[in-house]
């Protein structure tokens, strides 16, 4: 049944994407004047394809076959890409990273939760044996280098510690005495009942009566057992008993395939594999030695001579076998000479342009008019071919397959021998052209009496040069990347994230913004849409290679907003989501580490080095402002907090698009910074408010702030305990102000005394009014 069904979700997810390449085929492709209109357009297909992604992630997590998975893992990444295309363009539309689409939702009868980002699973669970090991082996570094963070022991006062001993003895022995008190009245008690046992004889009576009692409760018990039973299975709750044998079977099978999965997986493959070698490894010889054989003759025929056979760096015999004619041969040389013509020529034209800067500087403005007389375009995507190619996949291979037969649903052997037909044909290729390497010098041998010594002499000189280059190589390229983890980590470079979910982030939508901006006013983004900001720009490119090559690159993310208000918490929730590694290059982590500008360039040149080759990697940096401070204050002046301000452009820039890295600076005072240089580094910049009323109490009980604190640290709610009146009352306070005054209320004393003693309002009142909030001028000031 769950199969079947999430089949469907993927034949409707592929429907629904089908709709909506067609729609953008219409839509996108002509200019339009009207920016309302053109915003709507923008956001209706964001929402279109949020709910394709949230249907496609779910069926990619839940179905077990791996060709289907690989088809919608392909089809996925390309709707992701889509979507983070799709949020630029609003960005640049609206100029604002935050956007109100609460009148786009209620059109299309859709809540705010149906645009939360879901988060793939596949991002830690592909590998999640990796993330295992590499944990183990910090927790031993960590261990090894007395870093590992364990509870403070409180130091208590002899005195004290004599009292203590003394009250828990004292309460051992009188718990001691009165159990021994009570065996002692007990065994009184069963000696005078003996004794009249004795005198009376045993009663009849009471014995049947007992009899009949445990009997009655045996046979009520189980008439009601079976009434519930018959109950739900009128109600379709539960199996029918005759199919619960099978349904337990199937389970207990399925149980078995997880816990095998990946074996079953790579004999099955190895099976196929050398079936196939044995089936048609000789035939696949034969027809490639003949196929090469004739791409000689022709090719004597046509130049007069014997071709030299291709390396295998650039593809060997598939370099022969590539389907072209020799006219089509020719033509290419040909094409190839007048190529290298026009480059020399363009060389000249070059340093005739950059004398023409400044026209052109003029001209780029005109064609910027004339592009918003024309209007608004949609720009060139890279994802909407992976769309369309997963899609033709599905429609061919998967929407009419009838899938009846296999009961498992866990592959298609016919699938898996297409796929390593061509691995075969590959092994099998280069045996045959070590062969006809062999055979080709022998033909020019005995044909054109020429010996192939050119090649062996190319060789050894780009080996010598190699060397010659090796020998300049800093000698940091020699270490081991082992060596270099283990050297971060035992500097506090490389630290351990604590293991937070997104959606522990709780926080509301806020319902308010279209009507403000409609009367001129910008409103305060609400925790929601910082969730979704993190989710697109941080996530969701770090957790997929393909996404983060094609989509728009962000390198670098800053987080700015009061204190208290979880910035720390999103970037663990980055790398918790993606299985990153955390750099912590805040200016009070790496201050006297590295002194020095080569030991500065020696340490960003680690982080770097291993960040890429453990990629995904966040680098964070804590109190970021003071890299870029105005003016250094003197009792920050031993840090050196603006070391890092020249070398981290520098760093940005070494890094390309394949490298899944990302720099993540938080800030709370991010007004004391020089914006010049603050944001040519920062140009995703993510402002985070204080909670509002909505995400303080919420709409949906399970989604009160309040109690989310409350029940986290042991907490139990009850009718005495006023959570809007603590939503009211707390505005103006951060989640941090808000954790910390339930902290201080629920102590462990509190916590023993919560069933005699239910929790009140006043309680965490008073434990707030203690703290200073975030006024009005500060969040002002932010914006």
């Amino acid at each position: 049944f769950s199969i079947s069904t999430y089949n469907k979700m993927w034949t409707d997810a592929q429907k629904d994407l089908d709709i909506q390449l067609q729609r953008e085929r219409e839509e996108f492709l002509q200019p339009e004047k009207d920016r309302v209109k053109v915003f709507k357009m923008l956001a209706t297909s964001y929402i279109k394809y949020m709910q394709i992604f949230r249907n496609l992630e779910t069926a990619h997590d839940q179905l077990i076959h791996r060709q289907k998975r690989t088809v919608i893992r392909q089809v996925l990444d390309g709707v992701i890409g889509r979507i983070l295309e799709m949020k630029k363009e609003m960005v640049e539309l609206e100029n604002s990273e935050f956007h109100y689409i609460d009148n786009i939702l209620e059109d299309l009868k859709l809540l705010p939760e149906d645009i939360e980002v879901p988060i793939p699973r596949y991002f830690v669970k592909e590998k999640l044996e990796v993330l295992q090991q590499r944990e183990k082996m910090l927790d031993q570094i960590l261990l090894n280098a007395g870093l590992q963070t364990q509870k403070p022991v409180k130091a208590m006062a002899f005195e004290e510690a004599i009292k203590m001993i003394q009250v828990a003895e004292r309460a051992r022995q009188g718990r001691r005495r009165a159990a021994f008190m009570k065996q002692i009245y007990l065994e009184e008690k069963r000696e005078r009942q003996t004794k009249l046992q004795v005198q009376m004889g045993p009663n009849p009576d009471d014995a049947a009566t007992c009899i009949q009692k445990v009997w009655r409760g045996y046979i009520q018990r189980k008439k009601t057992e079976k009434m519930r039973e018959e109950e739900m299975i009128f109600l379709g709750m539960s199996l029918l008993p005759h199919s619960k044998g099978t349904n337990i079977s199937q389970i207990h099978a399925g149980q078995i395939n997880a816990l095998q999965g990946k074996v079953k997986e790579i004999h099955e493959e190895v099976f196929i594999k050398d079936k196939l070698r044995e089936a048609e490894g000789l035939s696949i010889k034969e027809t490639l030695q003949d196929q090469i054989s004739q791409c000689f003759i022709e090719c004597r025929h046509i130049i007069g001579k014997f071709p030299d056979y291709p390396t295998e760096e650039a593809g060997g015999s598939m370099a022969i076998l590539s389907q072209r004619t020799p006219e089509q041969v020719a033509a290419e040389l040909a094409a190839k000479k007048e190529m290298a013509l026009q480059k020399k020529s363009q060389k000249g034209k070059k340093e005739k342009e950059e004398g023409k800067e400044k026209i052109k500087g003029k001209s780029s403005q005109n064609t910027g008019k004339k592009e918003e007389e024309e209007g608004w375009k949609m720009a060139p995507s890279n994802f909407l071919s992976i769309m369309e190619e997963g899609s033709s996949q599905y429609k061919a291979v998967w929407q009419n397959r009838d899938d009846g037969w296999d009961f498992l649903q866990d592959h298609d052997p016919e699938l898996i021998k297409e796929e390593k037909r061509e691995e075969v044909e590959e092994e099998i290729r280069v045996q045959v052209d070590e062969l006809m390497q062999q055979k080709l010098e022998n033909l020019k041998l005995a044909v054109d009496g020429e010996k192939s010594n050119k090649q062996k002499k190319g060789r050894k000189s780009e080996k010598e040069r190699e060397g010659g280059r090796m020998s300049n190589v800093m000698s940091l390229v020699h270490r081991t990347i082992d060596s270099l983890y283990r050297e971060l980590v035992e500097e506090g470079l490389l630290i351990k994230a604590k293991t937070v979910n997104l959606s522990d982030y709780v926080g509301e939508y806020s319902y308010l913004g279209t009507t403000l901006r409609q009367v001129d006013i910008e409103p305060m983004p609400s925790l929601a849409d910082v969730r979704q900001l993190i989710a697109l720009y941080g996530i969701l490119p770090l957790g997929s290679q393909t996404v983060h090559e094609k989509a728009p690159l962000v390198k670098a993310l800053l987080l700015a907003g009061p204190a208290g208000v979880g910035k720390k918490m999103l970037v663990h929730a980055i790398c918790t989501e993606t299985g990153a590694n955390l750099f912590n290059l805040s200016v009070s982590n790496i201050a006297g580490k590295y002194p020095g500008k080569n030991g500065l360039q020696m340490m960003l040149h680690m982080v770097l080095k291993v960040a890429k080759q453990w990629q995904p990697s966040v680098v964070w940096i804590g109190d970021t402002e003071k890299i870029f401070s105005k003016a250094v204050p003197k009792a920050e002046a031993e840090m050196n907090p603006k070391r890092l301000e020249k070398i981290l452009p520098k760093f940005l820039k070494a890094l390309k698009a394949q490298d899944r890295v990302l720099l993540v600076g938080t800030t709370s005072r991010p007004f004391d910074a020089n914006l010049k240089p603050f944001c040519k580094v920062y140009q995703k910049i993510i402002l985070i408010p204080r909670p509002d009323y909505a995400s303080r109490f919420g709409k949906y009980f399970n989604q009160v702030l309040w109690k989310h604190i409350i029940l986290q640290n042991g907490g139990a709610i009850t009718d005495l305990l006023n959570i809007s009146c603590l939503a009211k009352m707390s505005d103006g306070f951060t989640q941090g102000h808000i954790v910390q005054a339930v902290q201080a209320v629920l102590s462990e004393l509190r916590l023993l005394q919560m069933t005699r003693k239910p929790l009140k309002t006043v309680e965490f009142m008073t434990s707030l009014a203690r703290q200073d909030p975030v006024y009005k001028e500060e969040e002002e000031t932010f914006k």
